[in-house]
């Protein structure tokens, strides 16, 4: 076995399609788009180049065919709670059933990464946002979300004997749609209508910069403070809902006001995998046609809740569950409702907070992933990311 550096066309492809290859004879899988793999590894797409930089690998057997891949990244604006060591990252770690094959996968990252100063790695994760390529799923292999990783159980084996440790759990939650909630939303519906003042809305298409500055308003009142988070600014928020507007579907976007001031907000989209599944990987014009004509058969019948943010001064209000029977009758009802299940993005579970939401919004645990640690001092004592 050999492990190549990616540094040509012909090796980026391979880099891109040594991923299905491996599994083609899984039902569950689903081909990400090229285009959202390349664009990663392309400084006049991703803006961490600015903070950072990136290698690439491929594994190739005796024979010649390529059996893995890795990358690895250094960015300088990747810190997490606690952190006591400089830390890089790998990431679009993918490698046949065979321990040899990921321990020099591994290592091939480690070793550029000790070379870039870096004392640890996490992984896998990804050279960006952490809203796409993030995590090892080791539990719940069913068709991953738009931007999920998905990979085989044998995975979390191969990184753990190479002597990686779970850094963070990422817990994903996930519910029927058209089921009745639970009586307690509609009871605290009622209290909070009875304050008076309060109002659900849905974005509105044609005024998308008015929902962007109220997604600011909430966003940054109620996650900023976090940790791994920063304040959002208003042109960001307008790009962002600009980007979403092709694929949004305004049932699936509320807004809570109080006084006409925005206090909660309830980001979800479609999810796109149920279409892209039928592109294999492709998003030229022929893919494009075919993601018009599978959307407009109604294939998507799931959506994935990306934001959920309500500002400090009506938390544990009711506010949560207002919004939401607000939007069940929509959602629920049988003329308008065309969903079936929504899952939410992950939660790290060093947000109890975040996840007991949650839990108490009716959901429940559908898959989890996990962020792995790796200190390349071995004698160091390892600690987990604390808890916020």
């Amino acid at each position: 076995m050999q492990v190549i550096e990616v540094t040509n066309a012909a090796q980026a492809k391979s880099f891109i399609e040594v991923f299905p290859a491996l599994y083609k004879e899984d039902p569950n899988f689903i081909r990400p788009l090229d285009k959202d793999v390349a664009e990663v590894f392309d400084e006049s797409k991703n803006k961490t180049f600015r903070f950072g930089s990136v290698k690439r690998w491929l594994l190739q057997d005796d024979s010649g065919k390529y059996i893995g891949r890795i990358a690895a990244f250094v960015n300088k604006r990747y810190k997490n709670k606690g952190d006591e060591q400089p830390t890089g990252g790998f990431g679009f770690f993918d490698c046949i059933n065979n321990q040899e094959a990921a321990n020099l996968l591994l290592d091939t990252a480690k070793n550029w990464l000790q070379e870039q100063g870096m004392q640890a790695m996490d992984g896998p994760i990804n050279f960006g946002e952490r809203d796409k390529w993030w995590g090892l799923l080791i539990e719940g292999f069913d068709p991953p979300l738009y931007g999920m990783n998905y990979n085989a159980p044998y995975y979390k084996t191969l990184l753990e004997n190479y002597g990686c440790e779970v850094f963070f759990y990422q817990n994903c939650y996930a519910r029927e749609v058209r089921p009745r909630l639970p009586e307690k939303f509609f009871t605290a519906h009622a209290k909070i209508e009875a304050m008076g003042g309060f109002v659900a809305k849905r974005a509105d298409k044609n005024n998308l910069e008015k929902a962007a500055q109220d997604f600011c308003t909430v966003y940054n009142k109620a996650w900023a403070q976090h940790e791994g988070n920063k304040q959002m600014a208003l042109p960001v928020a307008i790009k962002m809902f600009y980007s979403m507007k092709p694929i949004m579907d305004t049932d699936l976007v509320w807004f809570v006001y109080y006084q006409n001031e925005p206090v909660a907000m309830y980001i979800c989209l479609p999810d796109l995998n149920q279409v892209f599944k039928y592109l294999d990987g492709q998003f030229n014009w022929w893919a494009k046609l075919k993601f018009v004509f599978y959307k407009w058969r109604g294939v998507i019948k799931n959506f994935t809740g990306i934001v959920f943010g309500i500002v400090p001064e009506w938390q544990g209000s009711g506010v949560d569950y207002y919004m939401i029977v607000e939007a069940s009758k929509i959602l629920q009802n049988p003329k308008t409702g065309k969903y079936l299940y929504t899952e939410l993005q992950w939660q790290g579970d060093f947000n109890p907070k975040m996840n007991n939401i949650s839990k108490n919004l009716g959901f429940t645990l559908s898959r989890r992933l996990a962020t792995y640690r790796y200190l390349f001092d071995r004698t160091k004592e390892f600690k987990r990311h604390p808890i916020l």
